[in-house]
């Protein structure tokens, strides 16, 4: 019988490729912008996005992990100007944002994930653990897991233990009874680890574990994940 009752995981990188996905809604939101505007927009390079919103998160550091409120700030940003009346201004805001949230769960999910999840979920308690802002009920996938907790939900943003707290509160379940899955080296592995939590890397590139002398269990496609579980775990 598995030691583990509870499995949580990561979203973005973990599931799917989230830099395409990103590049596909803000590209489409763009164009959405200016098709509603009929203006052309600034939009500026990347590093000047980038300066943007680090001097927003500065100015107001919960845009930490508000990441809704945060993108609804850049696109004030942008659009401000282009409108006389702020009732406008914050419906073009409201509306602009939505579009981009549903352009963000246009995912490509990686190979087996979702069968595997299937599998897993009439056999595991199943969470979620993510920094971002997608949303497992609107990509068609929340009946498979217990609990899905973003940043907001906790105020901030692994591998600070807001998370894994809340999941061992939602669960009932221990953490050495808990495994999680994530393929970022600090805020999956190391914040999940440091807390006595059971860790798998997933390692989609085969990149070398740097972070320190204790490399974890690691996969680097999903149709190994549920032998590695029980050959590791047990059944």
């Amino acid at each position: 019988m598995s030691r583990i009752q509870l499995i949580t995981f990561d979203l973005d990188d973990t599931f799917w490729d989230i830099k395409s996905t990103i590049i596909n809604a803000e590209m489409n939101s763009r164009k959405w912008s200016e098709d509603r505007i009929g203006e052309k927009i600034e939009w500026g390079t990347f590093e000047d996005f980038m300066q943007i919103r680090g001097g927003l998160v500065k100015e107001d550091p919960s845009l930490e992990y508000d990441l809704g409120m945060l993108r609804k700030k850049t696109i004030a940003h942008h659009t401000k100007k282009f409108f006389k009346d702020t009732k406008d201004l914050n419906e073009f805001i409201e509306d602009a944002y939505n579009f981009f949230l549903e352009e963000r769960h246009k995912v490509t999910f990686y190979d087996d994930v979702l069968s595997v999840l299937e599998k897993l979920s009439s056999e595991y308690m199943l969470g979620v653990l993510t920094n971002g802002n997608a949303d497992v009920n609107k990509l068609g996938i929340g009946h498979l897991f217990d609990f899905s907790i973003s940043s907001m939900d906790v105020k901030s943003n692994k591998p600070d233990k807001g998370h894994f707290v809340k999941a061992r509160e939602l669960s009932k379940v221990d953490f050495r009874d808990t495994l999680h899955v994530g393929d970022h080296p600090v805020n999956d592995v190391l914040g999940a680890r440091d807390l006595g939590i059971n860790t798998m890397w997933f390692n989609l590139n085969n990149l070398n574990w740097e972070v320190d002398k204790k490399p974890p269990i690691q996969f680097n496609r999903w149709s190994q994940f549920i032998n590695l579980v029980e050959s590791t775990y047990g059944s």
